[in-house]
């Protein structure tokens, strides 16, 4: 079934207190072009994200925000820069001497001074990888459901659309098969009328009978227009990416009803004409939006 390029997923996950969240929204696209957001020490993983995601989908506006809490305590240590808490006391002693205070000066005091205390983590980069890409391939299942059910909608809604075009060009090819001798009937009278009483040239009669018949012809569009429609609609069972493929359906048929329209010279083909245009047109709107 097709799918929608329209769609969003997203993904949580917490493990060890670290805590993923993915979310991703999709809009229509001619291309796929897939923007990231995250954090600077998941940058090294975008590219992993991107094959993620390319691998699952063909087309479509893609935008992806991450986010990452780490507040494990794995690969985290306190570090105390002795020369620098040093440096502090010596300062404040002799500050002390000097302004004739007592130098009482709490170690915990020490330790709010700036550069004292560090705190160094060495991120485990091959768990977060995994992790990530678990809560990534989540998310990315959630939009590929949402861009599925999006997908039936529109497929139902194009499927009674065509059903209408093709019942209307079933219609315009039962009135064009009389056009013919209704041709025949006028050319006749007006003959008649401006002959009177001279007898009317039979072949030269049949000549333009042919002339106009082959002018005024349409039954190789009808027929291309049949062979479209069973075309679309096999492309709207198919699980392929199809979008393109549709919407070049969508030309073609437009192309052929043109034709008939310039051909026939009948009030209720046009009309019928102009109606398939109008459907045509509602049908490529909503083929914009498939993948």
């Amino acid at each position: 079934m097709i799918k929608s390029m329209t769609g969003y997923g997203k993904s949580n996950m917490s493990k060890n207190l670290r805590e993923y969240q993915v979310e991703i929204k999709s809009v229509n696209h001619r291309y796929l072009d897939i923007s990231i957001k995250m954090p600077r020490t998941l940058s090294y993983l975008e590219e992993e994200i991107k094959k993620i995601i390319s691998a699952k989908l063909s087309r479509g506006k893609v935008d992806v925000f991450v986010t990452f809490n780490n507040n494990s305590l794995e690969g985290r240590d306190i570090k105390i820069n002795t020369e620098i808490a040093r440096m502090y006391i010596k300062e404040l002693r002799n500050l002390a001497e000097s302004e004739g205070i007592i130098a009482d000066i709490p170690v915990t005091e020490i330790s709010k001074l700036p550069d004292v205390l560090t705190i160094q983590t060495n991120q485990d980069d091959e768990t977060i990888k995994e992790e990530l890409i678990e809560v990534t391939q989540n998310a990315v299942a959630n939009l590929l459901e949402m861009r599925k059910i999006e997908g039936e909608k529109i497929a139902q809604d194009l499927h009674s659309r065509i059903n209408e075009i093709e019942g209307k060009v079933k219609k315009i090819s039962a009135l064009s098969t009389g056009l013919i001798e209704e041709y025949v009937v006028k050319l006749n009278t007006r003959i008649k009328e401006l002959l009177k009483d001279q007898e009317i040239d039979e072949a030269r009669l049949a000549q333009e009978v042919v002339i106009y018949a082959d002018k005024c012809s349409i039954q190789e569009e009808v027929t291309r227009l049949d062979s479209h429609i069973y075309q679309f609609r096999e492309l709207l069972n198919s699980n392929d990416a199809v979008g393109k493929k549709l919407d070049f359906m969508i030309q073609e048929m437009n192309r052929e009803t043109n034709t008939i329209g310039s051909k026939a010279n009948n009030l209720e083909i046009t009309n019928e004409v102009i109606n398939i245009k109008t459907q045509l047109e509602n049908v490529r709107e909503q083929v914009q939006n498939i993948e």
